[in-house]
């Protein structure tokens, strides 16, 4: 072992506290060394693993489904029928599909969203290799997150560190599911350092525009470490030395069909806590929506010291258009975040919730300013599973415009607030409300997000007047309740 590698172990280790041993001492022998940091690696591994569970996923067979099921051989040489394949609650059963998970709270269950699949049920193996059938809290495919929820309170939830604090060279342990050898509940450990930072995720096959990207880890937040992350280990731990998550595993290298050397994980930094909190409560994640075509800047702009991105197209009725910015301005940073490329721009609006404000300094010309913009709604792409709906009046669920991809789309979006779900036996259904309405006011008062539009109806007893935002300005009685 050599004399440098040594010392930046001892070093790791005395910022940890777990030595005592002066960073100048004579040196031990290599034996030593190894030896001390092979002790931390035991204790951080024997703390985390207790949060960790190995997912079973496992397709609903649908009648008219045959499986392939190999006969076994008879010893006297007798034809004999396929023999059942054992239960998942049996230690022999193997999944087809398989993850892992890290437990976030009581009975919860925290995994990656690409574990999991259409027409399926959850298993989840615990270090003390129970099995207990899971259903999913909530799921949100814009972060690749999702919670499952087991019937059980005896799973100490893993501590959360901080990923704004990591650094590259940073020694990580990931433990995990690889190949679902660890479905015995029993995770598989490994160890590597931190390569990078705020990198984007693999493109997925058929991405050609900004829109099209799945998650908004395309758009460059991963950690990046050398340890192997193999199929299996998605929804996994990686923690620091004291055992605090700082990442969770995604990998979709392995998902695609081929290895690489890299591992990549999700940051636990701040928009990962809010994510989770709201995950636990099982209801829809909501992200930030500004309404603007963003440019990258022209090589002769940037080799002048500009920096940021090109306004391109602003969107009639969005919160860009509301609050001021304008085509051919230069965003150069968010809430004080410098920009560097489109990316970064939907990365930073991205973090943020609905209704959030957030600050944009721009250059127009030669002057600079900064706008503070009120955000709408991400129309996030793919299926969103929500056990806590959000609220409803008479019936009927309304959202904002922004929220609802229409490629097809002519209206400016605010022009109100737009109807997404409804109950057939409810007052709105029986006035004639129907999935992809707009309303633009109720009664005389307009309304133009749903915060607004659930104010105006609260505390109304009696028939109440909602105005559709058509040609004709239809207005739509709808009664009380039974």
């Amino acid at each position: 072992m050599s004399r440098s590698f040594y010392f930046k172990t001892i070093t790791a280790l005395a910022a940890l506290g777990l030595t005592t041993a002066p960073l100048y001492a004579q040196k031990p022998s290599g034996l030593h060394a190894a030896a001390a940091i092979e002790k931390v690696l035991v204790d951080v591994i024997a703390r985390a693993e207790k949060s960790v569970v190995a997912v079973a996923r496992v397709r609903i067979e649908r009648p008219g489904e045959t499986f392939n099921l190999e006969p076994r051989g008879d010893p006297f040489g007798r034809r004999t029928a396929p023999a059942a394949g054992p239960e998942p609650t049996d230690p022999d059963f193997i999944p087809n599909e398989y993850g892992t998970g890290v437990v976030v709270g009581r009975g919860l269950i925290l995994t990656a969203y690409h574990v999991l699949g259409e027409d399926s049920e959850y298993y989840v193996t615990t270090h003390q290799r129970k099995v207990y059938r899971a259903r999913i809290k909530a799921a949100d495919p814009r972060s690749d997150l999702a919670v499952l929820e087991i019937e059980t309170a005896g799973l100490p939830p893993i501590r959360f560190g901080d990923a704004a604090n990591v650094k590259k060279g940073q020694i990580v342990v990931t433990l995990g599911n690889p190949y679902a050898v660890a479905r015995d509940g029993q995770p598989s450990a490994g160890w590597g350092i931190v390569s990078n930072l705020a990198r984007k995720a693999p493109p997925t096959p058929g991405d050609t525009e900004t829109s099209d990207r799945p998650t908004l880890h395309h758009f460059g937040t991963l950690i990046q470490t050398d340890a192997r992350l193999n199929l299996g280990t998605s929804g996994g731990p990686v923690v620091n030395l004291r055992g605090e998550l700082i990442g969770l595993s995604v990998a979709w290298a392995a998902t695609a069909g081929h290895q690489t050397a890299a591992g990549y994980a999700i940051p636990v930094d701040k928009t990962f806590r809010r994510i989770i909190d709201v995950l636990k409560q099982g209801r829809e994640v909501e992200y930030g929506f500004l309404g603007i075509q963003p440019g990258n800047l022209q090589p002769k702009e940037l080799s002048a010291g500009l920096h940021g991105i090109r306004v391109r197209r602003v969107v009639p009725g969005t919160p860009a258009q509301r609050y001021g910015l304008k085509v051919d301005d230069v965003v150069t940073a968010v809430n004080d975040t410098p920009l560097h490329e489109s990316d970064d721009l939907v990365l930073e609006v991205g973090r943020l919730p609905v209704e959030a404000v957030a600050r944009f300094s721009v250059l127009r010309g030669r002057k600079s300013r900064t706008l503070s913009v009120t955000l709408a709604k991400y129309p996030v792409q793919g299926r969103k599973i929500v056990t806590t709906p959000g609220p409803s009046w008479r019936g009927m669920r309304v959202d904002y415009t922004t929220a609802v991809a229409d490629p097809d789309r002519r209206a400016p979006f605010d022009v109100g607030v737009i109807v997404v779900q409804l109950d057939q036996s409810g007052p709105a259904w029986q006035a004639g409300l129907r999935r992809g309405m707009l309303i633009s006011h109720v009664g005389r008062v307009p309304v133009r997000t749903p915060r607004e539009f659930y104010t105006q109806v609260a505390g109304k007893s009696g028939p109440v007047q909602l105005r559709m935002a058509d040609d004709d300005a239809t207005i739509l009685t709808v009664a009380p309740g039974p």
